[in-house]
């Protein structure tokens, strides 16, 4: 017994709808590579401007780095994050907002990204702003019908978003970039930028094995009781 230790979890009810969402998403990530169709994930993470106000004393032999522990708060931003794990490219920005104009504007950069692409096909949480709705709501009808028509989208379940594998690539911004106490915007975007030049210079991917079977075999149970409430 370790009566100290915890763990959080947080699933969703595991509804037919969850699993048809769950499936298409594992779905998309078995296909194979095509250029005209790439697989690109999408996600958003809030980020807080946090200032030290009192010093900092470096590391020296015997002492680690010491810093005060009273901090100023600068307002916020947010990164967004667009991850194309068959080739390893990841494109990011760093927004003062997060409203449905900074989610078009960067779709249309994406878009830019990948000029000669049938369609994109990309993974999502369901978020308000993650519609072909939300074009309409920026730009004029043809152009947002255009736009539109050049995204495939794929939702994840509901409290399912550990299926994004944006998630797992804003997690490690977060260990390897953002574990620290950053001021200003300007420097955070730079940070932030460094970092996914590295990663793509370096083609790191996340090596996804959760397949469609295993969730079938993991989550039998849950397909049964599916079933049942029909």
């Amino acid at each position: 017994m370790k009566p100290w230790r915890s763990e959080q979890w947080c699933i969703g009810a595991i509804t037919g709808a969850y699993l048809w969402h769950m499936e298409d998403v594992l779905h998309q990530y078995e296909r194979p590579y095509d250029p005209r169709y790439p697989l690109i994930c999408f996600d958003e993470r809030p980020c807080f401007l946090i200032e030290d106000l009192g010093g900092i004393l470096p590391m020296s032999p015997g002492h680690a780095k010491r810093y005060h522990y009273e901090y100023g708060k600068n307002g916020s931003c947010c990164v967004f994050l667009a991850f194309e794990p068959q080739t390893g490219f990841r494109y990011v920005e760093v927004r003062t907002r997060r409203t449905t104009l900074d989610d078009v504007e960067f779709m249309q950069h994406l878009l830019a990204l990948y000029p000669d692409a049938h369609a994109i096909r990309l993974v999502q949480d369901n978020l308000n702003t993650h519609t072909p709705g939300a074009f309409y709501e920026v730009l004029a009808p043809q152009q947002a019908f255009e736009q539109g028509q050049r995204f495939d989208l794929h939702y994840t379940p509901k409290k399912g978003s550990w299926l994004n594998m944006a998630e797992i690539e804003l997690a490690a911004l977060v260990t390897q970039c953002l574990d620290r106490r950053i001021p200003d915007i300007d420097l955070l975007t730079t940070e932030v930028l460094a970092w996914a030049q590295e990663r793509n210079r370096k083609r790191t991917t996340v090596k996804w094995t959760f397949a469609k079977h295993d969730a079938r075999q993991k989550l039998e149970r849950h397909y049964s009781k599916a079933k049942k409430l029909i």
